[in-house]
């Protein structure tokens, strides 16, 4: 049995691990939710992982993505957002530790065995796309998005926008939009008193092609270098969010319903890339007369 596991995934010629980020925006929804939803999902695409449950209640997340990276051939801009269930391999259940939720979103967990299996990811890159499936065993489909974010270039803000449109692939080499709105969402975190906590590693869980040893569970360390914010969110917040999906019928918008439904976050969580550099307001130089 030990022969089993003694070897890494491969990675393709095509690709350079680690994958490094120049910079990043990232905002999470948690939701604690009935587990019965979400372990019918996992017996379903992943028996070998079990829901992660935080007294007695599943969790459901929701997170965009804004990166930047640098390839030897330039640079390249992505954003995605991922539906995720909190989750852990079976086999490692009774070295789980116990938490509660604010527990575990404070990043107390030092065991990184509960991770997030992605039930959806889209993203609006193709290159994204192809290195997420072949590399990370990641569900990923194109979409576009429409976002209005806080920026360091915008006036003051904490709220977030993110809308998500369909979109599809040609020759598997082009994004192509539509107009179609899948779903959206959108949170106001003004007032509300973040934490600094240390989320990272995040341990991301995929499915390996089933040409590949048949389909094994593989988990990918997602390590953010410096903390991430946390902002609780209590049943008086309410006015604060809100999801609004468009297509019920299939993706990630059927499963915003059926894994979802009514409830509202626990807590939302954020990490933004400072400024490296800036370009500063010009002045008239001094001239002879």
């Amino acid at each position: 049995m030990a022969a089993r596991w003694n070897h890494l995934p491969p990675v393709h010629e095509d690709f350079r691990l680690p994958f490094q980020i120049g910079a990043l925006h990232h905002i999470g929804l948690d939701f604690l939710v009935d587990p019965g939803p979400a372990s019918r999902r996992l017996k379903k695409e992943n028996p070998e992982l079990e829901v992660t449950l935080f007294d007695t209640k599943a969790c459901v997340s929701l997170n965009y993505q804004l990166y930047f990276a640098q390839f030897a051939g330039g640079g390249s801009l992505t954003q995605e957002i991922e539906l995720n269930i909190i989750a852990h391999p079976k086999a490692s259940s009774t070295f789980l530790p116990n938490l509660c939720y604010r527990q575990f979103a404070e990043g107390q967990d030092q065991t990184k065995l509960s991770g997030y299996w992605r039930t959806h990811v889209v993203c609006d890159s193709p290159l994204a796309i192809q290195a997420g499936k072949e590399l990370f065993g990641e569900p990923k489909l194109p979409a576009w998005f429409e976002t209005v974010i806080p920026s360091p270039n915008a006036a003051p803000s904490d709220a977030w926008t993110v809308t998500c449109k369909q979109a599809g692939l040609e020759n598997g080499q082009k994004l192509v939009p539509h107009d179609k709105t899948t779903f959206s969402f959108q949170i106001d975190l003004a007032g509300v008193r973040p934490v600094p906590v240390s989320m990272a590693p995040i341990t991301m869980y995929g499915r390996s092609p089933s040409d590949d040893n048949g389909g094994r569970t593989i988990a990918a360390p997602f390590n953010v270098c410096q903390p991430y914010l946390l902002y609780p969110l209590a049943s008086e917040d309410e006015g604060r969010y809100k999801v609004s999906v468009v297509d019920h019928t299939n993706g990630i918008g059927a499963d915003l319903g059926s894994l979802v439904g009514d409830a509202k976050p626990v807590g939302a969580w954020t990490y933004q890339s400072p400024p490296v550099a800036s370009q500063h307001r010009p002045y008239y130089a001094r001239t002879i007369e």
